[in-house]
């Protein structure tokens, strides 16, 4: 099963709204205008660095913080000044926050029982709550029994036993080992799909927002850079920024000249046209590659552009690929990436070629920087 489904049209149904919102701290924009649609039964992810706003904006959403300026709705009502508790909303953060005195069903209850649900019916929840996230034969056990992700998988749990318009989730993978993050990225994509609530995800992880979302949302410095699927986001990158902070390791600042090509101190580039078409002779531009775009050999490529010598600084097993460190001729890293099967027989210290196919040339503003 696909994790990555076609993006929904968050403009038809629409289940959060935020328009121009601001939030400062000490005089400072966390959060610098932002309008923002999210659509019922999407999988949004929040993506960007450290500071550029993507948990504030959760936590605006979520009631734990007030804007200064803005709306949010949800499902069509304004929510400015309501407590989180009265919002159609639930929150995992970091922390699981499990009750130690609980029972793994006492936890998932919770909220059940603060709202005076039925019994009847809170048994019957929290058994389907359980269901959903595989924890059901670990009803009567203690939290501090559980695994780390067997805590987090009770934390959504609890969190989805309410049935919230929305879930919000605040980089819940980050403290679970790299093998447990991935079986949990799906899992919590499948879970989505299965129950139909609203997630939107945080994250500084673009592996994590590419594999798990329906869009993604790049944010940098409290404003929105990019929003789009995640093969649009990776793909077509609006800016040097966004390239870069989904894995682009390759850039280099360039001249367009009057043939259609684009020159570097160490070599010549040639794009796709249409990417040139907005930008005129003499102007400056930041062009970029992605590692597997770049092919590294032995002997010289039979092409006139695209391509550049340099010495094999090393050459690192990944698994089903091969990664290459290349120190270019001038003097800069290039870094390239190859199938297993198809990995040049070279070796730390031998004088190489890097090459690329014209498609594979993103072109920016040259005053775009990362």
């Amino acid at each position: 099963m696909s994790a990555t489904n076609a993006a929904p049209k968050a403009e038809l149904s629409p289940v959060i709204s935020l328009r121009g919102l601001v939030k400062e701290y000490a005089g400072q924009r966390a959060v610098d205008g932002v309008d923002l649609d999210i659509a019922q039964g999407e999988f949004l992810s929040l993506l960007g660095p450290s500071g550029c706003g993507k948990t504030t904006l959760l936590r605006l959403i979520g009631g734990f913080e007030e804007p200064e300026a803005g709306e949010i709705e949800i499902g069509g009502v304004s929510v400015i000044g309501v407590p989180p508790h009265r919002r159609t909303v639930n929150t995992v953060f970091q922390a699981y926050a499990l009750f130690p005195h609980m029972s793994v069903a006492e936890n998932v209850a919770y909220g059940l029982r603060q709202r005076k649900t039925p019994k009847a019916e809170i048994a019957s929840r929290v058994k389907e709550s359980l269901r959903l996230v595989g924890m059901e034969e670990y009803a009567d056990r203690a939290p501090r029994k559980l695994s780390g992700g067997q805590q987090q998988r009770v934390a959504i749990a609890r969190a989805i036993v309410n049935r919230p318009d929305v879930l919000l989730l605040d980089e819940p993978l980050s403290a679970l080992d790299r093998q447990l993050r991935e079986k949990m990225q799906v899992e919590l994509k499948l879970l989505q799909r299965e129950v139909g609530i609203t997630f939107v995800f945080v994250t500084h992880d673009q592996g994590e927002a590419l594999v798990m979302s329906d869009r993604i949302v790049v944010m940098k410095e409290g404003q929105i850079e990019q929003i789009g699927s995640p093969q649009e986001i990776y793909e077509s990158p609006n800016s040097a920024f966004v390239a870069a902070f989904v894995g682009t390791q390759n850039f280099a600042d360039a001249t367009l000249g009057d043939d259609g090509t684009a020159s570097s101190e160490a070599t010549t580039f040639t794009a796709n046209a249409e990417r040139l078409a907005s930008y005129s002779v003499g102007d400056r531009l930041r062009l970029a590659l992605r590692a597997e775009a770049i092919r590294v050999s032995a002997s010289e490529p039979d092409q006139p552009t695209n391509k550049i010598a340099g010495k094999l600084a090393g050459a690192s097993f990944l698994g089903g690929e091969i990664q290459y460190v290349v120190i270019g001729v001038d003097g800069k890293e290039i870094y390239a990436r190859s199938p297993l099967q198809e990995a040049a027989q070279v070796q730390a210290g031998d004088s190489v070629w890097c090459s690329w196919a014209p498609e594979s040339v993103m072109v920016f503003a040259g005053e775009d920087g990362q």
